[in-house]
């Protein structure tokens, strides 16, 4: 019998984006719903969910159709989402905290419930990471594209702290490269978040290679 898949309690931080594994997350906290939840995960180091918003905003909206006022426009997101780990914090003003985040594992929401102040939790399953694969010699264009536009943004000087793809680089992994592109790529959210949940890294760089070649994005 199979063994079931760990279960994590974790808040959730719905976002008009797609979070992949080893991904970069910079984000400015003000909302009252996030402040406190983003300052307990900082100190005891835990992890929180990313998931890509499908109705809603990042920032709640009131609902005009109340007319007692008070109510919230409804908030919708995907089931599978990403473990992000605060790396960096900050609170340059009060009511401001500025972090930058990586992400780590992917998860599946099993039960998920809006708490009186709006903030999301969920029981979630975490999903296994890519195993590591080596690029296969047709496909070591879409490697070769990314070392050249990684190569393009140090030679017009872009601080190491703005660069959207961190260290440490790993150009010779199938998962890796994809994730990235999937990052890069102006491709729409819902093409992002199906490419993140496929649980082969082979067949998501295979995906994005062709994408690669739509844009006319070479070597």
């Amino acid at each position: 019998m199979n063994p079931s898949p760990e279960l994590l309690s974790i808040p959730l931080f719905p976002l008009g984006s797609v979070l992949y594994p080893d991904g970069f997350l910079p984000l400015q906290i003000f909302e009252v719903r996030y402040l406190d939840m983003i300052g307990k995960c900082h100190r005891s180091g835990t992890p929180f969910g990313v998931v890509a918003l499908t109705q809603g905003q990042e920032v709640r909206k009131a609902d005009s159709s109340i007319p007692e006022g008070g109510g919230f426009k409804p908030e919708r997101f995907e089931t599978v989402g990403t473990l992000a780990t605060i790396t960096e914090f900050s609170t340059p003003q009060a009511g401001l905290i500025v972090i930058r985040c990586t992400g780590a594992q992917r998860f599946h929401i099993q039960h998920h419930e809006q708490l009186k102040h709006g903030l999301w939790v969920a029981d979630v399953s975490l999903l296994a990471g890519d195993a590591p694969v080596k690029i296969p010699e047709d496909l070591l264009g879409a490697a070769a594209a990314l070392a050249k536009f990684m190569t393009s943004l140090k030679i017009n000087e872009v601080p190491p702290e703005q660069m959207p793809v961190q260290p440490p680089y790993r150009l010779d992994d199938c998962g890796w490269v994809a994730n990235r592109w999937c990052e890069l790529l102006p491709i729409a959210q819902a093409d992002k978040q199906r490419l993140m949940a496929l649980d082969s890294p082979l067949l998501r760089l295979e995906l994005v290679s062709d994408q690669l070649a739509q844009f006319g994005i070479t070597a």
